[in-house]
């Protein structure tokens, strides 16, 4: 199985199209051939990854398919329907690496590439946030976010979620593994989120999941 993840920035005039779209589409899309796993996806500017941070420009999706089909969801009407209206498509097709958690629940990506590629990397997060929680995680955030723009090797990174609040993720593109490392385990900032998280407790459910990255199309 492959993952797939689309972003679409569209103009004013289609968000209220948009909300529809991910209201409606994520029944179409489970029900697409060698489709296993399905999240439709509100996305964050990248600035602060939190609440205030939400681009209504911008929206997509992730599947988990199996690779024969892969031509075939991409001409699919679900796709070209937001082909259509948007000026600027990313389509991300991704081999898993390691898969750490659970996401709704669910462990969608098994690896199927070893640790030891030495290609493009991206990274997925994903935290279901305890409500009394929230406040804390959101101030302990922007000092991780400075660490993140200006970390080495960084391609681009955007929040990604199901939802404004309580539903957190990121989506990164990295040039290597040892440069998603070096961050994730050597700057101070997020090693210390990672130690207030064990303190305080902040997810109720979390996954951290690298990929190789197969192709990209489109700029985030």
């Amino acid at each position: 199985m492959i993952t797939l993840i689309y972003l679409w920035k569209i103009p004013t005039r289609l968000i209220p199209r948009a909300f529809y779209f991910m209201a409606t589409q994520k029944i179409t899309l489970r029900r697409f051939n060698g489709v296993s796993f399905v999240k439709v996806l509100g996305t964050g500017k990248g600035e602060t990854f939190t609440p205030a941070d939400a681009d209504i420009h911008r929206w997509g999706f992730l599947v988990t398919i199996d690779e024969k089909f892969l031509s075939e969801f991409d001409e699919s009407a679900t796709v070209q329907k937001w082909r259509a209206g948007s000026v600027n498509e990313f389509r991300a097709v991704l081999d898993p690496i390691s898969s750490h958690g659970k996401w709704s629940g669910n462990e969608p990506f098994t690896p199927t590439v070893t640790k030891k590629f030495d290609g493009q990397i991206a990274a997925i997060t994903r935290a279901r946030i305890k409500w009394n929680q929230n406040f804390r995680f959101w101030k302990a955030v922007p000092p991780v976010t400075i660490s993140l723009a200006g970390s080495k090797g960084l391609i681009a990174a955007i929040g990604i979620g199901e939802a404004p609040i309580g539903l957190q993720g990121t989506f990164s593109l990295w040039e290597s593994s040892n440069a998603l490392k070096e961050f994730a385990y050597t700057g101070e900032a997020h090693t210390r989120a990672i130690t207030a998280t064990a303190t305080y407790k902040w997810y109720s459910e979390e996954l951290f999941a690298r990929f190789a990255v197969r192709e990209v199309r489109g700029s985030l």
